[in-house]
């Protein structure tokens, strides 16, 4: 009987030992593919340019500093966010948030000025949203503090996916968003899920 007992414990010590390293390799594999730059199954051209930052937030499954144009003091910032499947909200409920973020100095609503067109890249439906105006959004989540930038330009777009959607979002001084507007244009039509 304790013949038996001990080599059920052996048994079950070596499947544990067996386990463990596979379960380590999993969530290794899954950091890798959230800070990858073809992200999960979600791939993509990354403009010349492009500065790939270190993601700030397991949220954000990349980040890139996009250079500033002559006489602008501050670079623009685009954020490839994946909150994971079924997470994140409507298009519709974060085009209207990245609309509210910008305030015009007239008064009017951002809505007013705000440019969205919904389309299809490589199979997925995109909706994407451009305006200008002062970038008043919180510095960051729960912070309580916020942005006060006059003269800036949010670029963003929802990537639907058969994974979950994808958020982005440019942000920065109007000018050298204008710089970048036709890398991101080809950006976003690079998206493809396979």
């Amino acid at each position: 009987m304790k013949r038996t007992i001990a080599l059920f414990a052996a048994t079950l010590t070596s499947l544990a030992c067996a386990l463990v390293p596979a379960v380590t390799l999993g969530l290794s594999n899954t950091h890798q593919a959230q800070t990858s730059p073809s992200t999960g199954d979600l791939k993509y051209k990354v403009p010349d340019g492009w500065v790939v930052e270190q993601p700030t937030s397991s949220m954000r499954a990349a980040q890139y500093r996009l250079p500033k144009a002559e006489g602008d003091t501050e670079d623009a910032i685009l954020v490839l966010y994946y909150f994971g499947q079924g997470q994140g909200g409507s298009a519709a409920a974060n085009i209207d948030r990245w609309i509210n973020q910008m305030q015009q100095a007239d008064g009017h609503p951002s809505k007013e000025n705000a440019k969205t067109e919904a389309l299809t890249v490589n199979g997925l439906k995109v909706t994407i949203v451009d305006v200008a105006g002062t970038y008043t959004a919180e510095m960051s989540p729960g912070s309580g503090t916020f942005n006060n930038k006059a003269g800036y330009r949010l670029r963003a777009a929802v990537v639907e996916t058969p994974k979950g959607s994808y958020y982005v979002k440019l942000v920065g001084p109007e000018k050298t968003v204008g710089k970048w507007d036709e890398a991101y244009t080809k950006y976003v039509r690079s998206f493809e899920f396979r």
